[in-house]
């Protein structure tokens, strides 16, 4: 991989960029102009930061906004259950229009990526006792969202505590949310058993794996699990 990786922090945004490095850049740029576009829309209306329940966007909302809204609906959660995940994208987006032939962008767990080559991304739980194990991606000419909710890591609200629900598909937004909503589901071992059944309805969604103590949930056709000892180093998360 031709790509260069750097970690990119400013105020409540923490990501993880892998690219060439000239575009960059650009990556960088298009998040700091979402903030913007959020922040401004948000003193316009407050709720839309605050619900955690399916919300209308006011008339002339920019285009970021309108699909957060219509991609959380879908999942039954607050539009804001899809903001960073709506961010990797919007950053991943500018940087192959630029000309990157491929690129990842982590923010903070929620992963936007289109690659040439097969990549490993790792699965963080936590202190689960499920770890060292990654997901083997295979290349796509498309972006693909592989997106976490945890109620045990980070600072993200969950209604549940799954130490992380892992949603897949090629609709980032919609991963972002979905994996919400599965989180919020799990609150015990036995939700695991049943806890995809909303996903069943989203047909845009490829697969889920959820992970709940020493136990773990699979469905959907998931990537090749493998084996993989994780670097805490890779982990985008704030600079201590």
């Amino acid at each position: 991989m031709r790509w260069t990786r750097k970690h990119f922090e400013h105020k409540e945004t923490i990501v993880t960029i892998l690219c060439e490095e000239k575009y960059i850049r650009a990556g960088e740029e298009r998040l700091l102009q979402c903030r913007k576009i959020l922040k401004d829309y948000i003193r316009k209306d407050p709720e839309f930061s605050t619900t955690h329940a399916p919300h209308e966007p006011i008339p002339g909302a920019d285009g970021i906004i309108l699909r957060m809204c219509s991609e959380s609906a879908k999942a039954g959660v607050g539009p804001m259950a899809s903001v960073a995940g709506t961010f990797a994208l919007e950053s991943l987006n500018v940087m192959i229009e630029a000309g990157a032939e491929e690129a990842v962008v982590d923010n903070g767990g929620d992963i936007a990526l289109q690659v040439r080559e097969p990549v490993t991304v790792g699965i963080y739980a936590g202190n689960s006792q499920i770890r060292d194990l990654a997901f083997l991606i295979a290349p796509s000419e498309k972006p693909l969202g592989i997106c976490t909710s945890s109620g045990t890591v980070g600072h993200s609200f969950s209604y549940g505590k799954a130490d992380a629900a892992v949603v897949i598909s090629d609709n980032v937004i919609l991963a972002d949310a979905a994996a919400t909503a599965l989180g919020n589901r799990i609150k015990s071992q036995n939700d695991l058993q049943d806890c995809f059944g909303l996903l069943e309805e989203l047909d845009e969604i490829h697969s889920a794996m959820a992970v709940f103590q020493d136990r773990v949930a699979l469905w959907g056709k998931l990537p090749k699990i493998i084996h993989l000892p994780m670097n805490q180093e890779r982990i985008t998360r704030g600079i201590l």
